[in-house]
């Protein structure tokens, strides 16, 4: 069998791990630019503050529809990719949607170009990305390799991208939707094409277990799960709005042309998002070394220290240094909520548990704090926003210190025992 640093290239990595690369690279391609696209006078469309938190209000809605969707669905699905090609197929459709029919429905319809557009970017992107996901992480329990070692990959699809997309954005604007076409394309083929591969063990009784709709329903009914909800509410969802509605437009203004400051957001992006990859690789030897629950606890310090530092700096190159703080928090606080699941709920509702209790309650945050927040921010600033957002983060994390179970506690899923622990046992 072939390694890649340490690696096993089984097919199962292989196949997660390209589909995960060209998913990010259709998303991010585009995405890491939308915030931008939405409020550039220039480039985009010149939407304020309060009409994007409108845009991103509806989009949290309908991909909280469609990941209950996915969620229950994928459960019932096991690793089958049913779902992931048709979120595939509407990922290579992103350009001709954005360009012929996004576009001038936002500019002449508000409304409708607000709902239609949520809808077809939360099936093909905005709800797919937990899909792929979830999908990749019941892949790799059953076939021996770890999940971050092929989420990493994802993250370098993205950063890849994201560096083309600085350069592409200022030349002309259309071209991030048409890549991101070409991109959903080769997803798209390589979904149909590549084979599935089999896994390395079968799935255990619990995972074959198919979750019923009762079972489905009962997951609201958990209350560990709703203090974890609250405790992504307060953190999550917090630092989302201000990292994709916010931070884009706040970073490009500290230059002396947006032309500029799009083009150093587009590299910044890049090495941020390609660190973030390295980081995949790496929190799950940290995670073994210092626990899931720790690793959660210090992603939302990490959390906080990034939303501080944009309030407080105004100078780009220290507001650059902050930024990469995002490719830190994102691996630890993901990865670490993800094998949380695993660890103190039912495996065979993983999917579901995950989509529920993180992304699911992060964009029911986002459709109530979207709009909220970007009123405050075409009131008070930016940087005010910022101390706002990074206190009530801070509070957050304290929370999470006194109501997130210790590895050892409540084990109703796959135990794990932290490299400390090892050694103490022993």
């Amino acid at each position: 069998m072939r390694h890649f640093l340490g690696i096993s290239l089984t097919r199962a990595y292989l196949q997660s791990s390209f589909s995960l690369l060209l998913f990010f690279a259709s998303w991010g391609i585009w995405w890491s630019f939308y915030q931008i696209w939405l409020t550039s006078e220039e480039n985009g469309l010149g939407l304020d503050g309060t009409s994007v938190g409108i845009v991103y209000a509806a989009n949290s809605l309908a991909t909280l529809f469609f990941m209950i969707g996915y969620g229950t669905l994928q459960d019932r699905l096991g690793t089958r990719r049913h779902l992931a090609i048709l979120a595939a197929t509407a990922a290579s459709l992103v350009g001709p949607f954005m360009i012929w029919i996004y576009r001038p429905l936002l500019e002449n319809s508000f409304a409708l170009g607000v709902t239609v557009g949520a809808v077809f970017l939360s099936a093909g992107f905005l709800a797919a990305f937990a899909l792929f996901e979830a999908i990749a992480e019941r892949i790799s329990r059953r076939s021996g390799f770890e999940y971050g070692q092929a989420r990493m990959w994802g993250s370098a699809g993205y950063a890849v991208v994201a560096l083309l997309a600085g350069f592409l954005f200022t030349l002309d604007a259309r071209l991030i939707f048409w890549m991101g076409s070409l991109f959903g394309i080769a997803l798209l083929l390589m979904l149909l094409v590549w084979k599935a591969p089999v896994e390395a063990r079968a799935p255990t009784e619990q995972e074959q277990q198919v979750p019923s709709l009762g079972d489905m329903i009962d997951v609201f009914r958990i209350g560990a799960l709703w203090k974890l909800i609250v405790f992504v509410f307060f953190s999550w969802t917090f630092y989302t709005v201000y990292d994709q509605q916010m931070f884009p437009e706040f970073y490009t203004r500290l230059f002396d042309s947006p032309a500029r400051g799009q083009q150093f957001y587009g590299m910044l992006n890049a090495a941020q998002v390609f660190l973030e990859a390295a980081m995949m690789g790496l929190v799950p030897l940290l995670m073994h070394r210092i626990g899931i629950r720790n690793t959660i606890l210090l992603g939302s310090m990490v959390m906080f220290l990034r939303i501080l530092g944009s309030a407080v700096f105004d100078d780009p190159l220290l507001i650059s240094m902050v930024k990469m703080f995002h490719a830190i928090e994102v691996p630890l606080f993901v990865l670490a909520i993800f094998r949380y699941f695993t660890l103190h709920f039912n495996p065979a509702l993983s999917a579901t548990l995950y989509l529920v209790g993180f992304q699911i309650s992060a964009q029911g945050g986002n459709i109530i704090l979207s709009p909220l927040l970007g009123m405050l921010r075409d009131n008070v600033g930016y940087q005010t926003t910022f101390s706002i957002i990074s206190a009530i983060v801070l509070i957050a994390g304290v929370y999470a210190f006194f109501v997130l179970k210790r590895d050892h506690e409540d084990v109703y899923g796959e135990s794990f025992t932290s490299d400390t622990r090892k050694a103490q046992a022993a």
